[in-house]
């Protein structure tokens, strides 16, 4: 791949994300939505498709999609339909999906990303409810595919995106985006491992300058952020190698191969596919009125970039401090705990950035698993400002609080790490040392106050460690000098 096929083509993405909701329940009956329970346990007739069956819109769906509209700035319809979406496959039972087509109830709306040297505004086509289809298995049973049913009728709402990214990263940039939000307003978990964030990319290449769009292929099967990345930089340089060797891309869903780290083809997708949709007769119109909507975005929590901001001008944080700490809801908040029990946000958020985030990459875990509680991490923080550890103490610790339950000034005590503020056992300490070391004290007196490290070793090292180096410091300082 030439960097003049760089020069000369251009990218057109647009993303599809499903997110999936964290409601208690299904989008349209009475069973819990929980993932990795034994299959087929998490079914009701609705689920299984029986006749005489009918749907109940859990009212949580509704909700969570109108602050995830309003998150993104979007307009929120004050009527929207629910709508049939047909098609036949092993894991719809019904033979149709409840979906949203004409009507979405969220639309028009946006997302600001940040990329390393520019900011770009990517505009969303509509948000949209629907329930999920259930689950085939192809590879635990030789001669025959299994279907689970739990996912069917799980809530999910669609994320559709304007073809407004033009680069892998923005893409990455845009999923990571959209991650994060769904996690502040605590609607998904974001999880795209476990399937509850879902990727779909649109891609097509045409030539700098040209205004119309190339013919587009679909990727799926993209199981992380990364290799969302991966898979869209592959099918760019797939389709320019494709149209520069004078052959035509042709319009198709592929899959992508994480083992050969290449996409594949699919089906073929001359036209899109006619899903029959018409307006779900089962369902009532949803109906947004003005106090629902105030109610709701009264419940909208401080959302990433306005909490960026908050901390830069209330805890003094660099704006890359800031935007590392608010990443995830879950590490700002734990931060914020940290700094209200301490009382010390600088020191709070030098232990946070340095210490906890080495142990959660180290071990790859979320703030939400890490043992240390932040009144415990609190309690440490305290021990170090009032002098009663040093850093190296503070340090030894911290590791040792990831496996206990026990207080920092209990594992201090029983590791004895104490610094040792007795008055009159300090000066003790250093009347010894200055009796013992008179050509140091006299060179001090002569001006060679760069000494003082000297005087504050030897009482470190007669006192293994224990001494407050601060009132060693204050003594020889006034001994000497007074």
């Amino acid at each position: 791949m030439s960097t003049i096929a760089h020069e000369r083509f251009e990218a057109v993405i647009g993303l599809e994300v499903h997110a999936q909701l964290l409601t208690k329940s299904k989008a349209f009956a009475p069973v819990a939505a929980i993932y990795g329970e034994a299959p087929n346990t998490q079914v009701t007739p609705l689920c299984l498709g029986h006749p005489g069956t009918l749907p109940v819109v859990n009212e949580n769906l509704v909700r969570y999609i109108i602050k995830m509209g309003l998150a993104t700035n979007c307009g929120i319809a004050p009527k929207s339909i629910f709508a049939r979406k047909n098609y036949f496959y092993p894991d719809l039972p019904k033979g149709y999906q409840i979906s949203q087509f004409e009507t979405p109830i969220c639309h028009d709306g946006y997302v600001d990303i940040e990329l390393e040297d520019y900011e770009k505004r990517i505009g969303l086509t509509r948000i949209h409810m629907e329930e999920d289809a259930g689950k085939s298995i192809h590879d635990q049973d030789p001669y025959n595919t299994l279907v689970d049913l739990n996912r069917a009728g799980t809530p999910l709402i669609e994320i559709v995106s304007e073809p407004d990214l033009r680069t892998p990263q923005e893409a990455y940039a845009y999923l990571t985006k959209i991650k994060q939000i769904v996690q502040y307003l605590e609607i998904c978990d974001g999880n795209m491992e476990e399937g509850s964030l879902r990727c779909d990319a649109n891609v097509s290449v045409r030539p700098r300058g040209q205004e119309k769009f190339g013919t587009r292929t679909e990727l799926k099967n993209m199981n992380s952020f990364r290799n969302v990345e991966k898979a869209i930089e592959y099918e760019i340089y797939r389709q320019i190698e494709l149209i520069e060797s004078g052959g035509e891309v042709v319009q198709q869903t592929r899959l992508w191969d994480t083992s050969k780290m290449q996409s594949r083809p699919m089906r073929s997708k001359e036209e899109a596919h006619d899903y029959r949709y018409f307006p779900e007769p089962d369902l009532p119109p949803i109906i947004v009125t003005s106090e629902m909507l105030e109610e709701i975005k009264a419940e909208l929590p401080e959302l990433a970039d306005v909490r960026q901001k908050r901390f830069m001008k209330e805890y003094g944080m660099s704006e890359v401090d800031a935007v590392t700490i608010t990443e995830s809801r879950y590490l700002a908040d734990y931060f914020e705990s940290v700094a209200e029990y301490s009382g010390n946000p600088k020191a709070a958020l030098n232990v946070v950035l340095s210490e906890v985030l080495r142990v959660l990459n180290e071990q790859s875990i979320e703030i939400g698993e890490f043992s240390i509680t932040p009144q415990k991490l609190s309690e440490l923080i305290k021990l170090k400002e009032e002098d009663k550890v040093n850093s190296s103490a503070m340090q030894t610790i911290f590791n040792e609080m990831l496996d206990s339950d026990k207080s920092a000034e209990d594992l201090a005590k029983e590791m004895n790490l104490l610094q040792v503020s007795d008055t009159g056992f300090l000066e003790e300490l250093v009347d010894e040392i200055i009796a013992n070391n008179p050509d140091e004290v006299q060179r001090y007196k002569e001006g060679k106050k760069q000494l003082m490290g000297f005087f504050v070793g030897q009482a470190m090292k007669a006192s293994k460690g224990k001494a407050n180096p601060k009132m060693v410091t204050q003594m020889v300082s006034k001994k000497l000098e007074g």
